[in-house]
């Protein structure tokens, strides 16, 4: 089965072609990171002109080097949320029209369970399974007992741990997108400020405004006595606790919920500290742990298409009523 899958919840505009929800055909993603870097972040009307003005030649390019044409297609999927309203509705609207012109079935995708399933274009996933979920806009942790079946069982309570990394890389000066750039800067520091560590109780859920206005006010109390930031170390101590925090309690839940299979999902996946980090654990109490390559962290088509071939299969499918939502849960139990 072969499904065209479209993305653009944010600031990608990402098309794919994905077999049976494992094999990643072809790939077109055309982001806007250099547009959105002069602002400091995501501008979210100056992202949905983009997406108008890239729909269709991304959709041409895919077609093209693929050598796929819209008859070879069997269905498409499309996120519907959540995410930034103005750019869902342009890859939806293109969703929906093709699913008008042609007849093919319209497959709805959760963004979150997209970050997921990213996982399967690596292997297979088996379950049960907790997956962290851990990105700009969540921080999740979600038992899984089959395919689409999602239980969350822990979540941020304020700031994703994403937007916290964006905010310190801000304070410090660092350039839009700034997490990955915590990340590598941490490596060369030393943990010396006195952070708070971010809700380190026995609860599953997580909590990052507290740290990061730590930083903001660290910072600025710095500036104001004409001290200069040591960037690489506050780098360096911020990471160390998310991470720690993080780690900490996805390891207990796999404990709790007699899970041996770890998945790692979303944009923040890409954090090497935190994949090194969830590696050591996760060989200490003998937990298959996987994580998705790069190019699958970010927002892509690809992991759209994936998780599209599994809601189908679970008969999740939608008409032409379909909408963007901004907000929207995913779980089901």
């Amino acid at each position: 089965m072969y499904i065209l899958a479209i993305e653009s919840s944010c600031d990608e505009t990402s098309m794919s072609i994905i077999k049976d929800g494992i094999e990643e055909i072809c790939t077109v993603t055309n982001t806007q990171i250099d547009i959105h870097k002069k602002f400091g972040g995501v501008v979210p009307e100056v992202a949905s002109r983009s997406h108008i003005e890239n729909v269709t030649i991304v959709l041409d390019e895919l077609l093209e080097r693929s050598g796929f044409t819209i008859d070879m297609i069997d269905a498409i999927g499309v996120t519907y949320g959540p995410g930034l309203i103005g750019s869902l509705m342009i890859g939806l609207q293109c969703a929906k029209t093709i699913s008008l012109v042609t007849g093919k079935p319209l497959i709805p995708v959760h963004h979150i369970a997209g970050h997921i399933y990213a996982n399967n274009l690596e292997k297979r996933l088996e379950f049960p399974l907790i997956a962290l979920v851990v990105s700009g806009g969540h921080t999740d942790l979600v038992y899984m007992k089959e395919d689409y079946s999602f239980k969350r069982i822990g979540s941020t309570l304020d700031d994703a741990v994403g937007e916290a990394y964006d905010k310190v890389a801000k304070v410090c000066g660092l350039e839009y997108p700034g997490g990955p750039k915590v990340d590598k800067l941490a490596k060369l520091g030393k943990d010396t400020y006195d952070l708070p560590y971010p809700l380190d109780d026995d609860s599953y859920n997580f909590s990052f405004s507290g740290i990061k206005s730590a930083v903001v006010n660290l910072v600025h109390n710095e500036e104001q006595r004409g001290n200069k930031i040591r960037v690489n170390d506050m780098c360096t101590s911020f990471q160390n606790r998310v991470v720690n925090v993080i780690t900490k309690k996805t390891i207990r839940a796999l404990k709790e919920y007699n899970c041996n299979n770890l998945v790692l999902a979303g944009g923040v996946a890409a954090n090497s500290y935190l994949r090194e980090e969830l590696t050591k654990a996760c060989k200490d109490n003998n937990i298959n742990f996987s994580y998705p390559r790069m190019a699958y962290c970010t927002d892509n088509g690809a992991m759209i298409g994936a998780a599209a071939y599994y809601a189908y299969k679970k008969g999740i499918m939608a008409d032409l009523t379909l909408n963007a939502v901004a907000v929207e849960t995913l779980y089901n139990e």
